[in-house]
């Protein structure tokens, strides 16, 4: 009887080891979960972050890169954080040469929330890459677009729905002038943005029909602020396209002007030696330098950008008056001493122009038609156009 037991208890112990893994009951654990599963970069920023280096108008080239991290077609093209460029995570070893060549600057990656790791998959890679200053917007589009802010198609969108005659909106920002002596995107309809409210009419009817906002560019940040007014009266499919008209016409050839400008000065030659440009009421940057340099108390420099814009650096002397102030301040204006108007582009410098000429046309005052940026302490840089 003894020898059965012993012979019993081997077999058991020999049952039990050959016993598939499986079939042991394993020790309690908790259960495994998304967020465990998820990569996560150490360091992290918040949306007043973000926004605060995204928010246009902007030099793009300049500052802290933007980086979607989320595949170009599906997800970039429909929907950005304007001025955004687009390195797919799986992607990014093909496309390195789009990060910056400075590994001290600046690099944000976002992608789609939380919930989404490209982007902190990417910032380890660029971090291997030698990048010393990497950061993860975890909240992503999805916090960016909650939050109020605009989401920017690419142009490879734009030239997908006027290929696809598909049923979206796009409107021009910028003044009539501009999209007269420069020609527009295929088939937009122009409202101003200094003339939105006067021009509601031209929205379409249906609240739930997609608009797609544009101006000049990066620089440029009218179509944001249509774009959020499109929004405050009930539209619920509003999307920019930050790249813009340059964008487009870089891109694709683009439409020529509708109609060539009118070339010389309006009647009365400016004084002061300020030459005529090309566009009726323009004066060439060259002698508006020169003027400045030379006799600037022989003009009145007034910047018609927004009071934050012009806090960030103007012209030596120049007065500020919005451009949507133009019309109720006009008797601010002399008579007497040529006026000319200013911003970064020449957008709102003409539409400034065009406005007082309609309301008073014997007031002397023309417009700077050029790219013009500032770096404070009453510093500048003017590009003809």
């Amino acid at each position: 009887m003894k020898m059965k037991n012993t012979l019993f208890a081997v077999a058991a112990s020999a049952a039990l080891l050959a016993a598939p893994a499986f079939a042991q009951a394993p020790a309690p654990a908790a259960a495994p979960t998304a967020e465990a599963a998820l990569v996560r970069y150490p360091k992290t920023v918040d949306f007043d972050y973000v926004k605060q280096r995204a928010a246009l108008p902007r030099k793009i080239e300049e500052g802290a890169l933007i980086v979607d991290s989320r595949p170009k077609a599906r997800r970039y093209d429909i929907g950005h954080i304007p001025g955004a460029i687009n390195i797919p995570d799986t992607q990014f070893e093909k496309l390195t040469h789009l990060l910056p060549q400075d590994k001290n600057r600046e690099i944000i990656f976002y992608c789609q929330g939380p919930e989404c790791d490209l982007s902190a998959k990417s910032a380890f890679k660029a971090e291997k890459l030698g990048y010393v200053n990497v950061k993860v917007y975890e909240g992503g589009i999805p916090d960016w677009e909650a939050r109020g802010e605009n989401a920017s198609v690419s142009v490879d969108f734009i030239s997908k729905i006027l290929a696809d005659k598909a049923n979206v909106v796009l409107i021009d920002s910028r003044p009539a002038r501009r999209v007269q002596n420069e020609g527009t995107i295929p088939g937009a309809i122009n409202i101003s943005d200094t003339n939105f409210e006067k021009e509601t009419d031209k929205l379409p009817q249906d609240k739930n029909q997609e608009i797609i906002f544009f101006c000049q560019g990066f620089e440029c940040d009218l179509s944001e602020k249509s774009a959020k007014k499109a929004k405050a009266l009930g539209y619920t499919k509003v999307r920019t396209f930050a790249g813009g008209h340059p964008a487009y016409v870089a891109a694709t050839g683009g439409a020529k002007p509708a109609s060539g400008g009118a070339a010389g000065a309006a009647a009365g030659a400016p004084a002061a030696a300020l030459e005529p440009g090309k566009d009726k009421g323009s004066i060439t940057p060259a002698s508006f330098e020169r003027v400045l340099k030379e006799a600037p108390a022989s003009i009145v420099v007034v910047d018609v950008r927004d009071a934050k814009d012009v806090a960030a650096g103007t012209f030596p002397g120049a007065v500020n008056i919005p451009v949507g102030e133009i019309e109720k301040r006009i008797g601010e204006l002399p008579k007497n001493k040529p006026v000319v108007f200013t911003c970064t582009t020449g957008a709102r410098s003409g539409e400034a122009y065009d406005m007082v000429k309609l309301l008073d046309d014997k007031l002397p005052v023309f417009f700077l038609d050029a790219n013009v940026s500032f770096s404070g302490g009453g510093k500048y840089t003017i590009k003809a156009r």
